[in-house]
Formats: C-alpha cells, sequence, structure tokens
C-alpha cells in the first residue's frame, strides 16, 4: 500500500474538520454513565447524524455517508482532533451495526440500521454472566422456543452502557441439551419487554456504566434472531472481532493520548525524568505503529479479506499501550497524579486519573488478554492446548 492520501480523501478530510469545528460542544458533555450526560450524549449523537458523519462507512440507506474504511479512519483521526465527544452508541454503531451487515435478514437491516445509525436506540452488550465472564461458551442464559417467540430465562451481568440504554444483543442458549460453543443463538432484547429488569451496577465513582439484566419468561420474537438457531457463536465470534480487531478502538484514540502525553511531558519538566522521555517516546510511536498497522488491516479488507484472530494481537496490544500511556501520564504528574480536576490545586492535571481507571478494564473487556493470548497460542501458532 501507497501512504499517501489522494486529492478526495484531502477534500474529505477538510470537509470533516470543517463540520467538526463549527458543531462540536464547546465544553465538554457529562458523562453518559449518567441520566443527564446520556441525554446530552444522544442529543450530540443525532447532531452528527444530521450532519451526516454518525457513521460515514455505513451505506446510505442505513444512515451512512458511503464512505470507506480509509475515509473513516481519516473521519477519526478529525474526531479525536477536534475533541468531539465519546460516543454513547458504541456498542451499536461499532459492534452490533457491522455484525447486522455481515449476518443480518434485508428485513432486520432495513429495521434495526438506521435506528442504531440516528441514536434512536441505544445498544447494551449482553455477554457476561455471573459464570461465564470471559468465558462465553460456559453461557447458562435460556431461550426456550414456543411458536413465534423465545422465551428467555437466565442472567446477564456487566451489560455495558446497559442502564441507559433501550435494547440488548447478546447469546442465549437455545438447545438445553448442547454444551459449551454448541446450541447458543443470538437474540435482539427490546429491554423494556415484559419480564426483563434492569439493574445498575454503581462503579467506584458511583456512576453506573454497567448494569445486571434478568430475564424471568421475557418473551423475544423469532424474527430478532441474527443467523441459524444454534449459529451465535459464529455470530458472536464475528461481533468479537470488530471489537477486538478495528472499530471499537481506532487508532486515532491512542494517537490522540499520545500527543497529550507528549505536551504532559514538555508542560513538566521537573519530573521528567530521562526514563520517562524515554517511556514518552516509546509510547507515541507504539501508538503511530498501531496507526499503521490499522491502515494496513484496512487495505486488506477493502481488496476482499477478512479479519480473522489476529484481532487478538491488536486487542492485547491497544488495551496495554492504554494502560502504559496513562501511567507514564500520573508518573509525570508526581504527587498531583491523584487530584480529581475538580480539586483546587488541580491545574494541568487534567482527566488523566479517570483515562487511568478506565484503562485498567482495557486487558479484560472484549475478551481478557488471557484468553487472547490462548487463542493467540492455538490459533495463530499452532501450540497445543494446556492440559
Amino acid at each position: 500500500m501507497e501512504l499517501v492520501y489522494t486529492p478526495a480523501q484531502q477534500a474529505f478530510r477538510a470537509e470533516a474538520r470543517a463540520w467538526l469545528e463549527a458543531n462540536v460542544p464547546p465544553a465538554p458533555l457529562g458523562s453518559f454513565d449518567t441520566a443527564e450526560g446520556a441525554a446530552e450524549h444522544r442529543a450530540w449523537e443525532k447532531r452528527l447524524h444530521a450532519g451526516g458523519w454518525a457513521m460515514v462507512p455505513w451505506p446510505v440507506e442505513y444512515g451512512g455517508r458511503g464512505a470507506d474504511l480509509l475515509e473513516w479512519l481519516i473521519f477519526e483521526e478529525e474526531y479525536y482532533r477536534a475533541g468531539a465527544p465519546k460516543r454513547i452508541n458504541q456498542n451499536g454503531i461499532f459492534l452490533l451495526g457491522p455484525t447486522i451487515m455481515e449476518f443480518g435478514t434485508p428485513e432486520q437491516k432495513a429495521r434495526f440500521l438506521p435506528r442504531i445509525a440516528s441514536s434512536e436506540d441505544v445498544w447494551a452488550q449482553g455477554w457476561s454472566e455471573p459464570n461465564a465472564g470471559s468465558d462465553m461458551a460456559a453461557i447458562q442464559a435460556s431461550a426456550r422456543r414456543d411458536g413465534d417467540h423465545y422465551v428467555l430465562r437466565g442472567q446477564k451481568t456487566w451489560a455495558s452502557r446497559g442502564a441507559f440504554a433501550d435494547w440488548l444483543f447478546g447469546m442465549f442458549r437455545t438447545d438445553p441439551a448442547s454444551e459449551r460453543h454448541k446450541g447458543l443463538s443470538f437474540l435482539l432484547v427490546p429491554l423494556d419487554t415484559p419480564g426483563v429488569t434492569v439493574r445498575p451496577i454503581a462503579q467506584l465513582d458511583g456512576e453506573t456504566g454497567f448494569a445486571e439484566v434478568f430475564f424471568d419468561d421475557a418473551r423475544v420474537p423469532v424474527a430478532n434472531r441474527l443467523a441459524g438457531e444454534g449459529e451465535g457463536w459464529k455470530v458472536a465470534m464475528a461481533t468479537a472481532g470488530f471489537e477486538r480487531g478495528l472499530m471499537l478502538r481506532s487508532p486515532a484514540r491512542f494517537q490522540s493520548t499520545a500527543r497529550r502525553l507528549v505536551e504532559l511531558c514538555r508542560a513538566n519538566p521537573a519530573t521528567a525524568s530521562e526514563a520517562l522521555r524515554e517511556e514518552v517516546v516509546r509510547c507515541w510511536m507504539d501508538a503511530e505503529a498501531y496507526t499503521l498497522e490499522t491502515y494496513r488491516t484496512v487495505s486488506r479488507l477493502l481488496a476482499g479479506g477478512k479479519i480473522g484472530f489476529e484481532a487478538s494481537l491488536n486487542k492485547i496490544f491497544w488495551s496495554e499501550l492504554d494502560v502504559r500511556m496513562h501511567e507514564t501520564a500520573l508518573r509525570l504528574l508526581g504527587h498531583r497524579a491523584d487530584l480529581l480536576p475538580e480539586a483546587p490545586a488541580a491545574a494541568g492535571v487534567g482527566d488523566w486519573l479517570d483515562g487511568y481507571l478506565f484503562s485498567l478494564s482495557g486487558p479484560i473487556y472484549a475478551g481478557t488478554n488471557e484468553i487472547q493470548r490462548n487463542l493467540i497460542a492455538e490459533r495463530i501458532l499452532g501450540l497445543p492446548r494446556s492440559g
């Protein structure tokens, strides 16, 4: 591939930059883990959609812009450069949307995708269960077929965005005699269905970014199933590939953090030892390396390729880089690192502490890094399973 932007791509970048400069809110929105912040973020998503920037690589008929993945990368670079808000509907636009594109029927695409693009429907992720954290093959929540409906029983936990979402996607066991990854189906569940109870989970900061979801004979139409009955594992692995490999964590996010880290180092010469300066440079180089690797992956996809188990390599790389960049920032801040942004002496501290706390979840969500290392060992390196 040739790393030179075409005139059309340069024009696309200029258009995106101009729109973002004119429309990005001047002050940060509230946390989307609160009711008030969630409402502000929904309003921002609708503004993005009205401007034609909600999900640039999706087809126009589904609420997108019809751009290709290279243009999506360019848009993401401009989005983070402009300091635009985080995406409250990232589960829908980055994970479920591509999954519906691949496995949905024409009716499902027409029904769900436009409402995801416009954030009329905000989606929660329903993977984990109390006894099936990152081991999705251990899922026990059941879906019993009853005519044109499934009857759901069981529980999901740590449902991302669950507290303020409208829908949940996840796997349910439709064959009670099945084990592990067999007999599972991928279902789309409205969270206002009778028999569904959402219980927010308070985080360390008291906000509710996650939820427990209980299913007590909740009835969901069979039309809400993606792919065939019992094919849920195949669908979920595609969703997980999008999550680990490309869409959820664009390289622009880490380039932005790396640029802020360089600025922080320059602003704190008293604590910036030679070792810390070298670590800042290493973080910046790694963020650039992840960007180049993503451009290579996108070029391969545009040529007809697929994302395979190399998504596990990406997930380990970006999640550990995120932790390392925030750890370096806290060391540069020294004794002021523990100050919250609203503290009287917190000038220049920024949101590094919040970012560090969130980065710690990176090696856990989207499948723990231990699981990813097992996948790499078995599926890429061909090593035998441990006894």
